[in-house]
């Protein structure tokens, strides 16, 4: 049963994959949904099945990304949610193989896009003491493997952002987080991955992220969630003990 919930959330790259997963989650639980994308059909199609509102544009374009917030709060209210998904694979092989600029817009989407977003909605957040941001990053930031070297350095820093961000927003009432959706079957991954990987239920990350919006898990702001991996509602039970030593935390250790 979805987690009963209130307000407005943004769901970036919500057109399909985890985002429209997310998007349709956070709406049957009670939301008011705007999705964005780049593809106008996908993103119009979602919005038209949630009830939500369809913003379509780059995410790496900052007066799109603007435009988007004061669209959503024109129409539905102040957003309470951000879910920064927007993301792209990028070009698989050795890095010193892979164009420049393939390697950099990588880094651009999962990236700058995250931080675009967050940077729109935070003022407002700030204003009114409250908000939620949950930034999606992915097992790939601290595992070795062998998906995209573009991909899983972008993801580091995602997580290492929204660390940082945690902690300069929590003191304003605004609790920042970062999940791995885990290994999600979707468009982006088909073909990456072995057919007979373990992939993860895809219900999941929609799940985590509708207890994060709840506020059950505040005290969890900053720390690194698996949607498969991680049980939520454990780690609330321990949130005093998870802080104290620093755990679900990316670190170096000597």
């Amino acid at each position: 049963m979805e987690e009963p919930l209130h307000g407005v959330a943004l769901v970036t790259g919500g057109g399909r994959g985890v985002g429209a997963s997310i998007a349709h989650e956070l709406a049957a639980a009670g939301m008011r949904v705007a999705v964005t994308g780049r593809t106008r059909s996908q993103v119009e199609a979602v919005a038209a099945e949630i009830g939500g509102l369809a913003l379509v544009g780059d995410v790496t374009d900052q007066a799109a990304v603007e435009s988007w917030v004061a669209h959503a709060e024109a129409e539905l209210g102040s957003i309470d949610l951000l879910v920064a998904n927007a993301g792209v694979m990028g070009p698989p092989g050795p890095a010193w193989e892979t164009p420049a600029p393939d390697w950099w817009h990588v880094f651009e989407v999962n990236l700058l896009g995250v931080y675009l977003s967050c940077r729109a909605v935070l003022r407002g957040m700030i204003e009114r003491g409250s908000g939620r941001i949950v930034n999606v990053s992915s097992g790939a930031s601290y595992l070795p493997g062998e998906m995209s070297p573009a991909y899983g350095a972008s993801k580091a820093a995602v997580s290492r952002f929204s660390e940082l961000l945690a902690h300069e927003a929590g003191a304003h009432g605004v609790h920042v987080f970062h999940i791995s959706p885990g290994m999600v079957r979707t468009e982006m991954t088909i073909g990456l991955i072995p057919d007979d990987a373990p992939w993860t239920p895809p219900e999941l990350a929609p799940r985590l992220v509708s207890v994060l919006a709840s506020g059950r898990a505040d005290a969890l702001a900053g720390r690194y969630l698996h949607a498969e991996h991680d049980d939520v509602e454990a780690l609330i039970l321990r949130a005093d003990e998870v802080v104290a030593e620093d755990l679900n935390a990316i670190r170096l250790r000597r």
